[in-house]
């Protein structure tokens, strides 16, 4: 017998008001409908397998089903069914306080849709796409009777006995004709890949046709097996992805397939990964994979999806995980990370913050384990690695503390070496005037290979920073390390980076160098440049370009931070004329014209050196050179 009711609320028309405030991407009241479904099957299996249910489990599947031409979108379980009673508890009462609940709380507000489940309104947000909704049901329990509850919307509903042979529950959407996107199957495949991909039970959403050999065995002219269509189950999940598994099941392969199918456009394969598994004091299980990122930190940082019980949540994860681990990629899937609630709860949460330690520490022992057991791979993966570890070093300080016994430093000669080994190699040749030991630096090899060769024929080590990180890497290497400092090999002349054990007499005199500066400062601007003189090696340039360390370090931090803005560090660099250059003594015997016309000559190789030679002065340079080559 038929049976109505009007669930007790005092908020009036609360279904438009779900509809409009319940999610901000209505979307996801499909996620909460299969989750529901999913839990469902998974308590019968629960219950089948303590003895509790002695029925047959039979086919488990999960099943959407899209009919266009009535309208309806439904999904279809064989779960542990309704009774009526529990109907009136789980549907009319509990879930539906819940929404009163939600509708008073959270009204408008950022974040709704990821408090959904707190309030056990899965259910309800059928409501945001449908006319009205049917629930067909029958209990595993045994001498259950078949009921359909019914509701168009408003509070009311109506309970009738149908006939139903099957154990579970389908949910029957009548879609709305402001949701009818949600009738079309390429908008619920995307969905069904979107949120379901990994739940724990098998999702079935129409069928699909596969080659299979013919049964009869015929064979075609080749004496092969004929092929012929089958139509089976489009099954749109893996219910058991591989970071359900234990580590000891999976081989290398596993996990690069397991890549693959998380990330099917990706070309590069991942340089390895790490698997989650910890069940105390927290449940954490997942795999996180280390791309490639030899383009630099310019990567999107949404490739780690969060889940929970195999549920997709977001793929927007910083509050689980520290910055720099969110240039990983992978999945990581806990159900103790509290979901529902808003970001800034998550933020404080001592679960989320000890998770968050714990995959740092995870990641930092990878890497030392890595680096103890094969040194000669990590430093072939190094190149690929060291953006991220320089980003954990400057954000983490617990990973910094970690990652300075494995961090690697590159020389122009292609050598790697710890910081502590690095420091002990240069410290008898490479120190300053402090006694602090300098660790001479390029950017770039080809930019500056002149002045990489000139260190290293006197005996010194270049080392490559080359990271867009670098210039803020360096500093918080200044800052930990104790007297050892970083200098570009373009900060200034090595004898004045470099202690050197005795001073280099110069060939010109003070009036010399007085009679030489005005003429320098004529063919620069004196704005930009700063015209000094010094005794270095005859074989050192007769001009040579320096730029000091902190200036253009802090122009990059600034660049790096701030788009561009250089703010208070406007671009400057020093003239330095070596007085020992025959052809910088020359320019005291030329007449005036020609004085200032090889003055001109050598600060453009300078400046040409430093790519700092451009547009009308570069042209003007070329002819000049035609004409002195004549």
């Amino acid at each position: 017998m038929a049976s109505k009711g009007t669930v007790n609320v005092q908020t009036e028309n609360i279904f438009p008001l779900i509809k409009k405030f319940l999610y901000s991407d209505h979307e996801i009241f499909l996620r909460e409908l299969i989750s529901n479904a999913v839990d469902a099957t998974s308590k019968l299996k629960v219950l089948a397998s303590a003895g509790e249910y002695k029925g047959e489990l039979g086919d488990t599947k999960v099943e959407v089903i899209l009919d266009k031409e009535a309208r309806t979108l439904t999904v279809k379980d064989k779960g542990i069914g309704l009774t009526e009673e529990e109907i009136h508890k789980y549907i009319n009462q509990i879930a539906f306080s819940g929404a009163e609940e939600f509708v008073k709380q959270y009204e408008g507000k950022e974040g709704a849709e990821q408090i959904i489940g707190h309030f056990g309104l899965g259910f309800y947000s059928a409501f945001m796409v449908s006319d009205s909704v049917q629930i067909r049901t029958l209990s595993h329990k045994e001498g259950s009777e078949a009921v359909m509850w019914e509701s168009n919307g408003t509070p009311e509903f109506e309970i009738t006995p149908i006939e139903k042979e099957d154990r579970g529950t389908e949910i029957v959407l009548f879609i709305a004709e402001d949701s009818l996107e949600f009738l079309e199957k390429p908008r619920i495949d995307g969905i069904l890949n979107k949120y379901c991909k990994f739940l724990p039970v098998e999702i079935k959403f129409g069928t699909r046709t596969i080659k299979q050999d013919d049964p009869s065995g015929e064979k075609d002219e080749n004496e092969n097996v004929k092929q012929v269509d089958v139509e089976v189950d489009n099954i749109i999940n893996n219910p058991k992805p591989a970071w359900s598994k234990s580590p000891s099941d999976l081989s290398n392969e596993d996990y690069k397939g397991f890549y693959r199918e998380l990330y099917p456009m990706s070309m590069d394969e991942p340089l390895f990964h790490i698997h989650l598994n910890v069940d105390y004091p927290f449940n954490l299980t997942g795999i996180l994979y280390f791309p490639k990122l030899k383009e630099g930190i310019e990567v999107q940082k949404n490739k780690i999806q969060l889940y929970s019980n195999q549920v997709f949540i977001t793929d927007s994860v910083e509050e689980i995980v520290p910055e720099f681990l969110t240039l990983l990629h992978g999945v990581i899937d806990s159900p103790d990370i509290p979901l529902n609630v808003s970001r800034s709860y998550l933020q404080a949460d001592g679960n989320v913050k000890k998770i968050s330690s714990h995959i740092t520490k995870k990641v930092a022992d990878k890497l030392a384990a890595m680096f103890k057991k094969d040194r000669e791979d990590f430093q072939a993966k190094w190149d690929d690695l060291k953006v991220f570890v320089e980003y954990g070093m400057l954000t983490e300080d617990k990973f910094y503390d970690k990652a300075e016994k494995f961090t690697l430093l590159k020389t122009t000669k292609n050598e790697y070496f710890t910081i502590e080994e690095f420091t002990e190699k240069v410290k008898p040749l490479q120190t300053d005037k402090d006694e602090k030991v300098v660790m001479l630096y390029t950017n770039s090899v080809e930019e500056q290979h002149h002045l990489i060769k000139a260190a290293e024929d006197r005996g010194f080590e270049v080392l490559i920073c080359d990271s867009p990180l670098s210039p803020h890497y360096l500093q918080k290497l200044e800052s930990k390390l104790d007297k050892v400092s970083f200098a570009r090999v373009d900060a200034d002349t090595l004898d004045n980076l470099i202690k050197k054990d005795e001073e280099i007499p110069s060939k010109l005199t003070e009036q010399d160098e007085e009679k030489l500066k005005p003429i320098f400062e004529e063919v620069v601007s004196t704005d930009k440049f700063t015209v000094q003189f010094a005794a270095m090696s005859e074989k050192d340039a007769p001009v040579s370009i320096t730029q000091p360390e902190f200036i253009r370090r802090m122009m990059e931090q600034q660049r790096l931070g701030n788009g561009g803005m250089m703010g208070a560090f406007p671009e400057m660099y020093n003239l330095v004329v070596n007085t020992n250059h025959d052809a910088v003594g020359s320019i005291l015997k030329k007449q005036k014209h020609n004085k200032q016309k090889l003055a001109k000559q050598l600060t453009d190789l300078a400046l040409l050196s430093h790519g700092l030679l451009k547009g009308e002065e570069l042209t003007k340079f070329i002819n000049r050179s035609v004409d002195l080559i004549k």
